[in-house]
């Protein structure tokens, strides 16, 4: 007798159970694409609530040469020792304005309260608007130097051929005088940049416009 040899089958995965491998390609591949979108989401909405967290803090700490937004004079008064102040203007590129100090260099007392201006002038042919950045050198007396009033804390908005006198009101803060790591300081620089606005909102200007003179420099 002859015996044949007996094969063994599993028959327990029907052809119909079983899925193709491309299927389980796609399925891996949708699942990859959703978790990077999921990423890239997050990446983007943390980038957002960091710029204001950074300007909030920059503004609280004075970090980057970011100046202090004061609303009066310091309690204290002014004190003996005097500094310069430097003054720079910037426009950058795209934006049709001339702009510049209406003084490059003044000697104050610190504690001093001492209005300056700057002047701006539109050279197009076109309403144009814009927004001023700021900063002073060297960075580490951002968190002494205060603005009472400045034309960067609004929109700017320039009829075509308009010139105008932006103020600064400000002054040293005496705490800086206890600050030893500021015993040499001799000069402050403040800078602004101008940079262009695309979608001006149309809103009444906080530039100082109409204010009088005031202080002697």
């Amino acid at each position: 007798m002859n015996h044949e040899p007996i094969i063994s089958r599993d028959v327990s995965a029907k052809p119909a159970d079983r899925k193709p491998a491309g299927s389980r390609a796609l399925r891996r591949d949708v699942v990859v694409a959703s978790i990077c979108g999921g990423v890239v989401a997050l990446m983007v909405g943390a980038s957002y609530a960091a710029v204001p967290f950074y300007n909030w803090f920059c503004r609280a700490t004075g970090f980057n040469g970011t100046t202090q937004v004061a609303t009066s004079a310091p309690a204290s008064g002014p004190i003996a020792r005097k500094i310069s102040v430097r003054f720079d203007s910037n426009v950058a590129p795209g934006l049709p304005w001339k702009f510049e100090p209406e003084q490059s260099e003044i000697e104050v007392n610190i504690g001093q309260v001492v209005t300056v201006f700057y002047t701006v002038t539109n050279q197009a042919a076109r309403t144009t608007a814009a927004q001023a950045a700021y900063n002073v050198a060297p960075l580490t007396v951002g968190s002494y130097f205060q603005k009472i009033n400045c034309f960067c804390f609004t929109e700017q908005t320039m009829a075509p051929g308009e010139k105008r006198e932006m103020p600064v009101v400000f002054y040293v803060d005496p705490s800086i005088a206890d600050d030893r790591e500021n015993d040499a300081l001799n000069t402050i620089t403040l800078s602004y940049t101008f940079y262009p606005v695309r979608d001006p909102v149309v809103k009444p200007l906080a530039s100082g416009e109409g204010d009088k003179r005031k202080g002697n420099l």
